[in-house]
């Protein structure tokens, strides 16, 4: 990445987390909520869209949300590689949407290593659930409470434990 680049993200960044301060410290009603995440991830709100505070992400900007997503109390989203959330997605609290890894090697430990999570339609992420780079999680798919998801989640399952795994087939 160059450096006129780095310092595009940098600001990008530092709005972030004014946004974000701003977001999590006063009280707004779901209408300002909603516009001052539309700030942070640069795109417009949908008004079927709830978000319960405090809400939190790295960058923002690469945060792409759907129709009727209810994202609890507590989420973080490390976006700097993607988060797609499909319609009709819950979020539960506490969990953690992480698009972003560093190398294994430590002589490259410092970069980083950018893969997508992407939450198809009407998947449901328990609380607590930690969802890891490059994993999609398909549509019908729960995800229990306190789950690792490490790889793809078949659509119409349910995948519990750490790293998780199906347990459960839905319908």
């Amino acid at each position: 990445m160059n450096a006129e680049n780095q310092e595009i993200m940098q600001q990008i960044i530092s709005q972030n987390q004014r946004l974000l301060q701003n977001l999590n410290t006063q009280r707004h009603c779901s209408c300002e909520v909603r516009q001052l995440v539309s700030e942070i991830i640069g795109d417009p709100v949908a008004d079927t869209i709830e978000i319960q505070l405090p809400f939190y992400s790295d960058y923002g900007r690469n945060i792409k949300l759907g129709e009727r997503v209810f994202i609890n109390a507590n989420v973080m989203m490390v976006d700097l590689g993607g988060i797609t959330i499909e319609d009709d997605v819950l979020i539960g609290p506490g969990a953690y949407l992480i698009s972003v890894n560093h190398q294994l090697d430590p002589h490259h430990r410092k970069e980083l290593e950018l893969k997508p999570v992407l939450i198809k339609k009407n998947a449901w992420i328990g609380a607590k659930a930690t969802i890891l780079p490059g994993v999609t999680v398909g549509e019908n798919a729960v995800v229990a409470a306190g789950a690792v998801v490490t790889k793809d989640v078949p659509a119409n399952t349910v995948v519990a434990g750490m790293p998780a795994k199906v347990i459960k087939k839905i319908g």
